[in-house]
């Protein structure tokens, strides 16, 4: 049974769900950061995903960079599937500017986390959440 890692729990904010993964906003404000998470048990690594959960992951990471980059134009898409300090499946999806804080470098370790406001957090879910709706079986969260 797929259980999320607790670290993610705290981390993100549920916004809704593809056929395969969660879709979570990082509460990091500094950066538009959203993370999928394939909603499968005990996996730690894409090549352990089936055949065909590989290309649903795929294809999902790939409509979650080119929303991202329509509706924000960055200079680049980071995504990458780290897992040093949550081994837990995730892959993060972060929108690059130039002149961000940790430009160019990567954003982990750069610099501690800076929370959204509480507004802004509700604008950021909503912003994704009506942006999200445009991809095939995404549902919102309740």
């Amino acid at each position: 049974m797929f259980t999320l890692h607790p670290r993610l729990d705290a981390d993100t904010v549920l916004l809704g769900t593809l056929p395969l993964s969660q879709v979570r906003l990082h509460r990091d404000g500094r950066y538009p950061w959203l993370l999928l998470i394939p909603m499968r048990p005990d996996l730690t690594e894409i090549h352990q995903l089936n055949e065909a959960d590989q290309t649903q992951l795929m294809k999902e990471s790939c409509q979650v960079a080119a929303l991202m980059e329509r509706n924000l134009s960055p200079d680049s898409m980071n995504v990458g599937a780290l897992g040093n300090v949550v081994a837990q499946l995730h892959l993060h999806h972060v929108a690059r500017f130039e002149g961000d804080d940790a430009w160019p470098g990567p954003i982990w370790g750069a610099l501690p986390a800076s929370p959204y406001s509480d507004e802004a957090l509700e604008q950021a879910c909503e912003f994704w959440q009506r942006a999200l709706t445009t991809l095939t079986g995404f549902i919102p969260a309740a």
